[in-house]
């Protein structure tokens, strides 16, 4: 979900919530778990989102663990004052818990606030080891719900979901929603409620307060206003905490490929339909040189487009995730010796150089928004300074996936380092081709033609 929201605007007011109670048809939620972990983006998460829950797990021996992301430092952008926001961040962040959870456990592994997506790849792995040793427990997992709105939340609520650790199960916390959502219009499927008891609102009220630096303004200089201000404050002292329960994700994994080029030769048909035949030969005829030195395709499959690449550059790295289908692309292009095939999984693996052109076509829609943002940020460490990135994909629905074609290009248009030369679009497919931004050009002026 894309949302675009400003923490200083008012905002949705609790009485509008209140007024519409989208929650009054949700189901108790019931503390029959084994162990509890709460991961937070941020300080303040954990406590806007989860404190009666981590307050009252607590209260009834469950051991309970509090894994907050990043430091927080990045909070107030715009202050013209000193400020060690990382410190006092870190510090509100373990008062809190204290109050909340005497006895919880606290891992602070302080990654880049802001940037969960570039850091992806180290985020799942550090999530990963966390929920390593689930399985033969009942394990909740809270997490920032995915549809929040905010970066952070969003990447780190998709990898702890897509993880799907045994003995767990995952729920997420919205924070941001009661901000800019519509009370009359949300969607309550999945959600449940706890009822917080008297000592558990008692606590997090108290930890609350903990979080100064984000309730009360830094100073009365512009730029140090309070980050959650009252009315936002209000829709966390509620009776009552609300979590989502995520809908099953499709598994489109390695082994998924690798099962489809097991069954069939050409299961998307791309060397007899003349839809896929037509279509590379577009892809082929927007690319802006005539001829490139080191290419990256990304998801080559059997290589159909691989051979086209082949007439045009000095040397390709083409990827698969899937061996069969790799077996089939080197037969179609045996002895052509400057092309260098490679099984990778890109969600776990990704091939080294740097390249002057890559290719991303009709592979990305398979994966999750924070997976999509972890690979563009690969791609962008792979092309070399005037390097292009070509992508393609279909547009109309994918059953299961998690992406349309048109968000995944809409994703790479908002990366800062890519802008849009070439875009072509049809009813069934989009075709764009990005540089950097300082290096445009058109192809007419590269080559010297028109005034």
């Amino acid at each position: 979900m894309t949302v675009s929201f400003d923490h200083r605007e008012p905002g949705t007011s609790e009485d509008a919530w209140e007024d519409a109670a989208p929650w009054r048809t949700a189901p108790e939620m019931a503390l029959d778990m084994e162990r509890l972990i709460v991961l937070a983006a941020h300080p303040d998460d954990e406590t806007l989102g989860a404190g009666g829950l981590i307050a009252m797990a607590a209260a009834r021996g469950i051991p309970v663990t509090v894994v907050v992301m990043t430091d927080g430092e990045s909070s107030h952008p715009d202050s013209s004052r000193p400020h060690d926001m990382r410190r006092e961040r870190r510090q509100e962040v373990l008062d809190a818990v204290a109050d909340l959870a005497p006895q919880a456990a606290i891992d602070l592994p302080a990654f880049p606030d802001g940037g969960l997506r570039e850091a992806a790849p180290a985020v799942r792995r550090h999530a990963q080891n966390l929920l390593s040793n689930t399985e033969g427990t009942v394990t909740v997992v809270a997490v920032p719900w995915w549809g929040d709105g905010h970066r952070d939340h969003r990447v780190l609520g998709e990898i702890a979901r897509r993880l799907r650790p045994a003995g767990a199960q995952i729920i997420g916390y919205p924070i941001w929603l009661w901000h800019w959502g519509d009370p009359a219009s949300t969607d309550t499927d999945g959600w449940c409620a706890l009822r917080l008891d008297e000592a558990a609102a008692a606590a997090k009220a108290r930890a609350m307060r903990r979080h100064v630096s984000q309730i009360e303004p830094l100073s009365d200089r512009p730029g140090d206003e309070a980050i959650i201000h009252g009315e936002m404050l209000r829709h966390f002292e509620r009776g009552f905490e609300v979590f989502i329960q995520p809908e099953p994700v499709p598994t489109f994994d390695a082994a998924w490929f690798e099962e489809r080029y097991a069954r069939r030769s050409d299961p998307w048909g791309v060397d007899s339909r003349w839809y896929e035949r037509r279509k590379r030969d577009v892809i082929a005829a927007c690319l802006p040189r005539p001829r490139y030195g080191h290419v990256l395709e990304l998801g080559c499959g059997t290589g159909a487009f691989t051979q086209i690449l082949a007439d045009r550059a000095e040397d390709v790295v083409a990827v698969d995730a899937s061996a069969h289908a790799l077996v089939r692309a080197r037969d179609r292009l045996a002895g052509v010796s400057h092309v260098r095939w490679q099984q990778v999984d890109l969600l776990a693996d990704w091939p080294g150089g740097c390249f002057d052109l890559v290719v991303l076509s009709e592979v990305a829609y398979y994966w999750s928004a924070s997976d999509l943002d972890a690979v563009l940020s690969r791609i962008d460490g792979s092309l070399d300074a005037d390097g292009e990135l070509v992508a393609c994909h279909w547009r109309h629905p994918i059953p299961g996936a998690p992406q349309s074609g048109d968000a995944v290009h809409d994703a790479i248009r908002a990366q800062a380092n890519l802008s849009p030369s070439v875009r072509h679009r049809e009813e069934d497919f989009i075709l764009e081709v990005f540089a950097r931004p300082d290096r445009l050009q058109s192809v007419a002026a590269r080559t010297g033609v028109g005034p």
